[in-house]
């Protein structure tokens, strides 16, 4: 449903949305060039922009008061969401609440922008909560622009009261859209490995949770040693490794009612899996004699098609996201490198050529970059390349860092990093292109393997 109280300024949305796509394609590019720096023009300046200079992107300047409702804690943390998560985007700046000089009462009625602009504020965002007739409940809530004075969007969202969270995510979703001409992020979940107990014996959990951390869920419980879980692109389902005594196998899971299954039954041992783009087939590594090929499997007749041949170790397979191309690792001239080969297996092609063992490829959602973990120096390095190997970027470096995921927009990863000693373990982390914006993700225990959902419908 959509809030109209003032229209949309199409010039100003038009000038958000070019300076902040130049903004972005300058901070993410895809060349192997250090990322630009920028900052957001005063209020009183001119229309709200981006400037261009040298070194980070400067966070907007944005105002959400605590939003209206009948249950005012409820309103208010639903806007606290909003507020971390358009904060820990690193694109905005959320004020101190305690500097507000308006209160807003009305979300119907204009603000008064001259008290948002003596404060700097780019962006406006106010809301109220409520309960529907039905029982759900709902957020709405406008996006204002403090220099022009006009409303940008404005939206109703409805959610039953057990996913209260979402709607804040929504919301955020939203914001972040209409302000950077990016889809949002934050309606999203994340699955991973949950990790307990001493380090030698560290029992591993499939768990799932959203992409901020909390509503975790535990889907196995630890009898069988499980890894690697990815979201499939276009249902509820997960596929992950899961050893039944000493054998590994791929399986597929059911997240809504918890059913699962052997991919497929094959000699020697099956893993990495990886759904393609279109959810129908997994592609995965198969084990034999020391040697490992890559197979697909149709998950509709179960049929199995091998895509490398047992002659050296290839694994980590990730389809690009039009289904064309597959990217993997292997060792076949003699290191752990990266290739690229046609989806029916012909013309691979090596594309890493750093100095270094490359591992974990990922393609991005964008279809514009690589992901990959390198090993180089001592070091875990988390990196993103081109599809063709050039523009090779660092992003981050520690002692193990590993298993990068994208988030829906092609915008952020996620990974795991390991602390060293007998009391350390895994940790989520996620990082932005810019490779500046690097945040812990909280979980309860130690989490490794994490793997980003698409959008919720």
């Amino acid at each position: 449903m959509s809030l109209g109280y003032a229209p949309v300024l199409v010039r100003l949305t038009a000038v958000l949305g070019a300076c902040f796509g130049l903004a972005l394609a300058l901070l993410y590019p895809a060349a192997a060039q250090q990322p630009k720096q920028g900052g957001a023009r005063p209020a009183s300046s001119g229309p709200l922009e981006i400037d261009i200079n040298q070194g980070s992107l400067q966070p907007i300047p944005i105002a959400i008061p605590d939003f209206l409702g009948e249950d005012p804690k409820v309103a208010k943390d639903i806007s606290d969401i909003v507020s971390a998560d358009l904060e820990r985007s690193g694109l905005f700046k959320p004020l101190d609440p305690a500097s507000f000089i308006e209160q807003i009462r009305d979300t119907n009625a204009p603000p008064r922008f001259q008290e948002w602009r003596v404060l700097n504020a780019q962006a406006l965002v106010v809301g109220r909560v409520g309960r529907s007739p039905e029982g759900n409940l709902y957020a709405e809530f406008r996006l204002w622009d403090v220099f022009s004075g006009r409303q940008l969007v404005g939206q109703r969202y409805r959610m039953p009261p057990s996913e209260w969270r979402r709607l804040g995510h929504l919301v955020a979703d939203q914001v972040y859209e209409r302000l950077t001409g990016e889809k949002g992020y934050f309606d999203t979940q994340v699955v991973f490995v949950d990790e307990t107990g001493p380090k030698d014996r560290r029992a591993k959990r499939l768990a799932i949770m959203d992409q901020d951390g909390a509503n975790v869920r535990l889907l196995s419980q630890g009898r069988e040693l499980v890894l690697t879980p990815r979201f499939s692109p276009t249902s509820q389902e997960i596929t992950y490794l899961q050893y039944q005594g000493e054998q590994p196998h791929v399986m597929v899971m059911n997240l809504e009612n918890g059913q699962k299954d052997i991919v497929a039954k094959l000699p020697g041992s099956t893993f990495a899996p990886r759904f393609s783009p279109d959810g129908q087939r997994i592609i995965m590594s198969n084990g034999e004699q020391g040697l490992t090929s890559l197979i697909e499997v149709d998950l509709r007749s179960r049929q199995v098609r091998r895509l490398t041949q047992p002659t050296s170790i290839d694994t980590g397979p990730c389809y690009s996201p039009d289904g064309r191309r597959i990217v993997f690792e292997s060792d076949r001239e003699g290191t752990q490198q990266l290739y690229v080969m046609n989806a029916d297996g012909s013309q691979p092609r090596r594309i890493s050529q750093g100095d270094g063992r490359y591992s974990t490829p990922v393609w991005s959602p964008r279809g514009d970059l690589i992901a990959f973990t390198k090993q180089s120096g001592g070091q875990f390095l988390i990196g993103v390349m081109r599809p063709d190997g050039t523009g090779e970027r660092i992003l981050t470096e520690g002692y193990h860092n590993e298993g990068p995921t994208w988030a829906p927009n092609g915008r952020v990863l996620m990974f795991f990093r390991e602390s060293q000693g007998a009391s350390g373990g895994a940790r989520l982390f996620s990082i932005d292109l810019t490779g500046y914006n690097e945040r812990r993700v909280p979980t309860p225990a130690f989490a490794s393997d994490p793997a980003w959902s698409p959008p919720r419908s």
